[in-house]
């Protein structure tokens, strides 16, 4: 068909050539500008071009809404960006993500949503680690992009770095947060496709799955505290390190730990930990941990350097309180313990020998705050088993600080009832 003056198209040669219907068929105007008819029958115009050596396309819009000047005008910007190196289609999605950063269409806006109505379901300290992790890892590289032009790619590449970082867990964690993100946004009609379901695949898969890594032996215990303690870490990472160790209670409510929550110069020294930040809010009291006398030494003398007001931990960087990845960095790379032992690991080691040398499942398991398994046990049983779990924290605070010295482990001596 005849493209008009100078080879270029016309009005009448274009409505002629989509009249026709010709599925496939392209009908050129030069510069790589082409009308083209879709499978649907319908046509668009689209500019072909070539950057760094590979050929692409760019599309404009269906014809007639997009006229023949007009698409002449976008082939003349396209050019213009082709001239200076940038790819036409890279910089319209910058564009439009910018022209929608103040929406509320963005990840970051959605994202927020999502984190607020998980905010009454989660505890405190899991939707603080949770929003933080956004802030650090995905608000940077998507938070400005429309959550609708979100691809797997891109999703892939976000969670590919933080596991570059050796936090597989971390990596993992996150993927899971943007899977909930997106199926809430498909739930409000903001996208179609969940784009974070295919990049699981670019996470190496845990092994032995859903055990912790763990030393269960009290020799290897013993030489890890001794390991630790002559290791150069900051005064408020060690004893951090020394509180999970000597309660077998979780990095978050450690690092989270306030000075109020502890009651030191009681009979029995105990710690508080209010029930909204454990992950387990069902149950209806809050956790009791019973300090061994090892460690209420350690506290006091602790108290007494830093103060008894605001958190345990407070960060020397400034900010609240130091972070979980300030402790499992010690874990992983100064005591090169990376899959052998982790901070949880002491709650697996501490369930482990509590159970081999006799103590009763539910103590441990209270212990732990572990919610019952059993929907009927959890409705008919409510106790604490508090007196038994100060025997068996006395227990395992003499142990450490026997294994610790070297010394002979004694075991504990209780029925298995």
């Amino acid at each position: 068909m005849s493209g008009g003056i100078g080879g270029k198209l016309s009005d009448k040669a274009c409505k002629a050539f989509v009249s026709q219907k010709a599925h496939g068929k392209k009908l050129p105007d030069g510069g790589g500008l082409h009308l083209f008819i879709t499978p649907a029958g319908g046509a668009t115009w689209r500019i072909k071009y070539r950057i760094n050596g590979k050929e692409k396309l760019y599309s404009i819009g269906s014809y007639p809404a997009v006229s023949l000047a007009a698409a002449r005008v976008e082939l003349s910007e396209v050019k213009a960006l082709l001239r200076e190196n940038k790819d036409p289609v890279t910089q319209r999605r910058v564009n439009r993500a910018e022209a929608s950063a103040a929406g509320d269409d963005t990840f970051q806006a959605i994202a927020g949503e999502w984190l607020k109505m998980k905010q009454k379901e989660w505890s405190a300290g899991h939707f603080t680690k949770s929003t933080r992790a956004f802030e650090r890892d995905i608000y940077p590289i998507i938070g400005k992009l429309p959550i609708a032009s979100i691809t797997p790619a891109i999703v892939a590449k976000t969670v590919e770095d933080i596991n570059k970082r050796g936090v597989l867990e971390t990596a993992t964690r996150i993927l899971q947060h943007l899977n909930g993100v997106f199926r809430f946004s498909q739930a409000k009609g903001l996208c179609r496709d969940n784009p974070a379901l295919p990049a699981r695949e670019i996470l190496p898969r845990k092994k032995n799955s859903g055990r912790m890594n763990a030393l269960l032996d009290w020799m290897s215990l013993g030489d890890l505290l001794r390991r630790a303690d002559m290791a150069r870490i900051s005064p408020s990472v060690r004893m951090a390190h020394r509180l999970i160790a000597f309660t077998a209670m979780r990095i978050g409510n450690v690092v989270e730990a306030e000075w109020k929550e502890f009651h030191l110069d009681e009979d029995q020294p105990v710690w508080i930990i209010p029930r909204a930040k454990m992950k387990v809010t069902s149950r209806p009291i809050d956790h009791r941990v019973p300090l061994c006398e090892e460690i209420a030494i350690e506290l006091r003398e602790w108290k007494n350097k830093i103060g008894g007001k605001g958190y345990v931990f407070p960060s020397p960087t400034g900010g609240k309180h130091i972070g979980c990845e300030s402790i499992e960095k010690v874990y992983r790379i100064t005591l090169k313990l990376s899959g052998k032992h982790s901070p949880h690991g002491w709650r697996s080691a501490f369930s482990t020998l509590a159970r081999d040398n006799g103590t009763a499942r539910d103590v441990v398991e209270l212990a732990l705050d572990h919610a019952h398994d059993n929907e009927v046990a959890r409705a008919y049983d409510r106790g604490e088993r508090f007196e038994k779990r100060v025997k068996l924290l006395k227990w395992w605070g003499s142990q450490l600080a026997s294994a610790q010295r070297g010394a002979m482990i004694i075991p504990l001596k209780t029925k298995a009832a």
